[in-house]
C-alpha cells in the first residue's frame, strides 16, 4: 500500500486536535503532581520511522497507547528517564528532587499511571473533538535504548516509514523544561483528519 503524505490542511487538523487534547490532559497531570504543568503548542510534521528519536539520548521511556474504540490503531509518547523520575517522586508526595538512581519498576508505573490518566483526559477529547466515543487500553511502558529502533518498529501494527511526529515543550513549576513527543502512523493520522472534517459538515 502506497503511503499518504499529508496535506497542510491535514497537518493544521492534527496540530489544532493535539493543542487540545494535550491542553486538557496538562490540567490532568497538574493534579497528579500538584504543581502547574504547562504544554506548549506542538510542533507537528512528518518524519522517517528511523527519524522518530532524534531528539533523545541513551534511554527513554516509551508509552504506547492503543485505541480500543473510535480510532484504530496506536501512537506512542516519548519521555525522558529524567522527566519520569521527577513526575514519580512528585505523584509520591515528594518534592520533584529525589531523582537519583536507576529507572525502577515504580518510576514504570508511575509513568504508566500518569500517561493513563492524561491519555483518559486526552481520549474524551477526541471523543468531542470527532463526533465519535474513543477509549483507550491500559498503556504499555518500556525503558528503552534509543539505539533500539527494532524495538520501537514492533510497537506499531503497521510496516509503514512515515510517522507523525508531534512535539511539545512541557514544564512542571521550575523542575521539568523538556520535550515530550508523540508518535503515530500516517493512516492513523488520516483516519483522525477525516473523522474530524465528517464532524464539520
Amino acid at each position: 500500500m502506497e503511503e499518504m503524505v499529508l496535506t497542510n490542511e491535514q497537518v493544521d487538523i492534527l496540530g489544532e486536535i493535539a493543542n487540545i487534547s494535550m491542553g486538557n490532559s496538562a490540567t490532568t497531570l497538574s493534579l497528579m503532581v500538584n504543581r502547574k504543568v504547562d504544554i506548549t503548542t506542538p510542533n507537528v510534521k512528518v518524519i522517517k520511522r528511523s527519524e522518530a528519536l532524534d531528539d533523545y539520548e541513551k534511554t527513554c521511556i516509551f508509552v504506547q497507547i492503543h485505541y480500543v474504540k473510535g480510532l484504530e490503531g496506536n501512537n506512542v509518547l516519548v519521555l525522558k528517564e529524567h522527566d519520569v523520575k521527577v513526575m514519580t517522586d512528585l505523584m509520591m508526595g515528594g518534592d520533584g528532587t529525589n531523582t537519583a538512581g536507576d529507572i525502577s519498576d515504580l518510576h514504570l508505573s508511575a509513568a504508566s499511571e500518569a500517561m493513563n490518566q492524561m491519555m483518559g483526559t486526552s481520549a474524551t477529547s477526541l471523543s468531542s473533538m470527532l463526533g465519535v466515543a474513543t477509549d483507550i487500553s491500559t498503556p504499555i511502558v518500556n525503558q528503552i535504548d534509543v539505539e533500539s529502533i527494532k524495538v520501537f518498529e514492533k510497537m506499531f501494527d503497521t510496516t509503514y516509514d512515515k510517522f507523525v511526529k508531534i512535539a511539545f515543550r512541557m514544564t512542571i513549576a521550575d523542575l521539568i523544561d523538556s520535550v515530550m513527543v508523540q508518535l503515530y502512523p500516517t493512516n492513523f493520522a488520516e483516519d483522525m483528519c477525516n473523522k474530524f472534517m465528517d464532524k464539520g459538515k
